[in-house]
C-alpha cells in the first residue's frame, strides 16, 4: 500500500480479483504463493495430478509428507496457511473443452503454468473467448519464456505465434526433458509480477513481448510479438468460436485404437522368457534400477532403434507410470511388432501392488 501508483486502491483490486491458475506444478507453485501473499482474493486451482517424489526439487509448495495427495488440494491448504483471508479453490480435474468455460467463469486473469500442448492451446482459446489476459510461461531444461497474451489489449495470442501444435515426436515429452530446479521459480515470480500488474492496472505488462531467460548464461532477451491477422483464434476471420481439444498431453499422439495392456497380476504371471522392454531414460534407471527388463531403449531413441527389438510373444513395454509405454506400443505395432503390449500404470503399479 506504500507503493507509488499502487496504494489502497491497488490492494482493493487484488482482494476483489479472481484468478484461474492452470497447473499446480513448477510454475504454478511460485505464482500462487506470491499471489496469495500479496492478497489476491480468489485463486482457483486446476490440476488433476498428485504429488510425486520427483516433483519436490522444483514444486516448492509440497513436502515429502504430501506425496500421493492431489496437488490442487495441497496447494489450496498451503495458500490458506499463508493468508487465511483469501479463497483458494481446488479442482482436482483436467482442464478440458467441456469444462473450460465453467472453470474460467468470473475470472479476471488466466495463468497457464501447464506442461503440455493440449492444455496450452485450450487455455489460450479460452482466454481469448473470455477476453481476459493469459499469463503464459514455459520451461525446458535450463531455459524458459513468459509473455502475456491478450488480443483484447492489442497484443497477440498464443496461436498467433504457434498456429498448430508441433508434430508428434519432434519435442521431448514431459518426463524426458528435465528442468533446472530454480528455473520454474524464476519464471513463476515473473508471471506473478505480471499478474499483479494486470490486476492493479499499473506498469507495462508483457503484452506483445516475450521474455526469454537462459540460466546457464543468466541472460534475458526480449522478443517483439505481433498479432496475426489470419489467426484462427483472434484474427479478423476467426474460426475458433468455442473451446476445443487440441492434441494430447505431453505431445503423446493419441492411439487410433485401444492398445493391449497387461495388469500387474498378468505381468507377474508371464514366463521368464518373455521379452520386457524398459523405455525409461538413463537417469531414471539410475534412480530406480530394475533387473526384470531384458532390453533397454530410452523412449526418446525408440523410433531410431526399432531394428534392435527382436520379435517376441509377448513384447512387454514398461515405463514409470504407463504413459510413454502406451505411445511406444502404438509405434511398435505400426512398425510391425504386432505382439507388443504395455504394462498398465508402469513400475508405479508394480510398487503399489
Amino acid at each position: 500500500m506504500a507503493l507509488p501508483d499502487f496504494g489502497a486502491a491497488g490492494q482493493e483490486s487484488l482482494r476483489a480479483a479472481r484468478v484461474l491458475c492452470l497447473g499446480a506444478g513448477g510454475l504454478g507453485c511460485p505464482v500462487m504463493l506470491y499471489l496469495a501473499a500479496a492478497g489476491v482474493g480468489h485463486i482457483r486451482i486446476v490440476d488433476d495430478d498428485s504429488v510425486d517424489l520427483t516433483n519436490l526439487h522444483r514444486q516448492t509448495l509440497f513436502t515429502d509428507a504430501d506425496i500421493g495427495r492431489p496437488k490442487a488440494e495441497v496447494a489450496a491448504e498451503k495458500l490458506r496457511a499463508v493468508y487465511p483471508g483469501i479463497t483458494a479453490e481446488p479442482h482436482v480435474t483436467r482442464f478440458t473443452a467441456t469444462s473450460a468455460m465453467a472453470l474460467s467463469d468470473g475470472c479476471h486473469v488466466l495463468i497457464d503454468g501447464t506442461d503440455n500442448f493440449a492444455t496450452r492451446y485450450l487455455s489460450n482459446d479460452t482466454a481469448v473467448l473470455r477476453r481476459i489476459p493469459n499469463v503464459y510461461g514455459a520451461i525446458f531444461r535450463y531455459e524458459g519464456q513468459t509473455s502475456v497474451f491478450a488480443p483484447h489489449l492489442g497484443g497477440p495470442c498464443y496461436r498467433c505465434l504457434f498456429p498448430v501444435p508441433p508434430a508428434p515426436g519432434t519435442v521431448p515429452t514431459c518426463a524426458e526433458g528435465g528442468v533446472l530446479p530454480v528455473l520454474p521459480g524464476l519464471l513463476g515470480m515473473i508471471m506473478a509480477a505480471e499478474t499483479l500488474k494486470l490486476i492493479a492496472g499499473i506498469g507495462q505488462p508483457l503484452t506483445g513481448r516475450m521474455l526469454h531467460v537462459d540460466t546457464l548464461t543468466m541472460q534475458f532477451r526480449e522478443l517483439k510479438l505481433r498479432p496475426d491477422p489470419q489467426c484462427p483464434a483472434c484474427g479478423e476471420n476467426r474460426t475458433i468460436t468455442a473451446p476445443q481439444e487440441v492434441g494430447s498431453s505431453c505431445n503423446l499422439p493419441a492411439p487410433p485404437a485401444p492398445i493391449p495392456q497387461l495388469t500387474v497380476a498378468e505381468f507377474r504371471a508371464l514366463p521368464a522368457s518373455a521379452t520386457v522392454l524398459d523405455i525409461r531414460e538413463d537417469w531414471e534407471l539410475l534412480l530406480l534400477p530394475w533387473a526384470r527388463a531384458t532390453l533397454h531403449i530410452p523412449h526418446i531413441q525408440l523410433a531410431q532403434r526399432l531394428g534392435e527389438i527382436p520379435p517376441a510373444t509377448p513384447l512387454v513395454v514398461v515405463c514409470s507410470i504407463g504413459e510413454r509405454s502406451l505411445e511406444a506400443v502404438s509405434l511398435l505395432r505400426r512398425s510391425g511388432h504386432k505382439n507388443a503390449v504395455h504394462l498398465k500404470h508402469g513400475l508405479r503399479g508394480l510398487d503399489a501392488d
